[in-house]
């Protein structure tokens, strides 16, 4: 697919555009859960979730057929800053292991029924120390944007983004920091596991690349302080919403990739559900500020779609009681 916007201002523009739930199926499929042989709530989230994901998909009875799973991997040249407790090496390392194969990501998505694409974006040429100046141009987060909006199988009907990239938690601390406010010591956390002494370096350098480049809108932070990972993701998310495709958010990275989208056009992320909350300490904050509950809490903080794609197994759940059980009057039961 050719790219669909050259610019941050044609890119806002589509987010402004896109389409909402189908309210008809919405409210059948609330219909249809009111007659399900169950009590009203049995089911508790799973009701809601299912409900949810009808809307989106435009059908009172949905299925779940076809997730797709995307891990996009870029390189930060903050890490000269000394942020990270792995060197920026690790990154196509880990794609590596990925492709083959050997990476938790590969099992979770297996698991689940989804398939899985891997993305690298220019792992060569790093993004710039955003310290010393914007992490990317223009040129170069619409091109990560693109990126991400071309991964998106028109045909997944459930989506799940994640990433790969040392040093990205500090750009996504940042990020948050940014569009949050607070304290740089609000948002940064371990990390790849970074001792007590890198969390002062981290906050460093998180209020060094704000007090630099936080003033802009929310995609203008984004190119400033972001990865091309984070910006890939940003755009796999809104081209979902363009073909109503639900997301399942991953952990901190993703949500503060996804809150640059929610803080640019409002509702940008109602077709999103947060599928856990990591054990990353920022990563509860992001979504509170979303509005987003998790679907798990089970402390992990692994990226790369992990936690995510441990909860699409959860909606498929909600989806298959929601379309699969009896009514009432089909079973032949009194609901009175």
């Amino acid at each position: 697919m050719s790219a669909e916007f050259s610019t941050l201002s044609a890119f806002r523009d589509l987010l402004e555009a896109a389409p909402g739930a189908d309210q008809t199926a919405l409210g059948e499929a609330e219909a249809r859960n009111g007659q399900l042989t169950k009590p009203p709530g049995a089911l508790g989230r799973l009701e809601d979730m299912a409900i949810w994901y009808a809307g989106w998909r435009g059908t009172a009875r949905p299925e779940i057929t076809a997730p797709q799973v995307i891990v996009f991997a870029g390189n930060h040249g903050v890490t000269a800053q000394g942020i990270s407790a792995f060197p920026a090496e690790v990154t196509e390392q880990m794609v590596l292991n990925f492709q083959h194969g050997g990476a938790a990501i590969n099992q979770l998505s297996r698991a689940a029924g989804a398939t899985l694409d891997v993305i690298a974006l220019s792992l060569e040429t790093p993004t710039a120390d955003f310290t010393q100046g914007p992490a990317m141009q223009e040129d170069e987060v619409v091109a990560a944007l693109n990126a991400g909006w071309n991964a998106v199988n028109p045909d997944a009907d459930l989506l799940v983004v994640g990433e790969m990239g040392i040093g990205n938690t500090t750009s996504a601390a940042a990020i948050a920091h940014a569009l949050y406010g607070g304290v740089a010591e609000d948002w940064v956390g371990r990390g790849t596991g970074v001792d007590d002494a890198g969390m002062v370096n981290k906050a460093r350098v998180v209020r060094e690349g704000v007090a630099a480049h936080g003033a802009g809108d929310a995609l203008d932070i984004l190119r400033c302080l972001g990865g091309r990972e984070l910006a890939a993701m940003a755009g796999a998310i809104a081209r979902a919403r363009n073909l109503r495709i639900p997301v399942i958010l991953d952990g901190f990275i993703c949500s503060a990739a996804a809150a640059t989208l929610a803080e640019t056009v409002p509702g940008a992320l109602d077709h999103v559900i947060a599928g856990h909350a990591s054990a990353e300490a920022a990563h509860g904050a992001v979504l509170a500020k979303l509005g987003k509950e998790p679907v798990l809490r089970l402390n992990m903080r692994l990226g790369e779609a992990s936690g995510a794609a441990v909860a699409i197994n959860v909606l498929k759940s909600a989806v298959a009681c929601h379309s699969g059980m009896a009514t009432f009057a089909e079973a032949g039961v009194s609901d009175g």
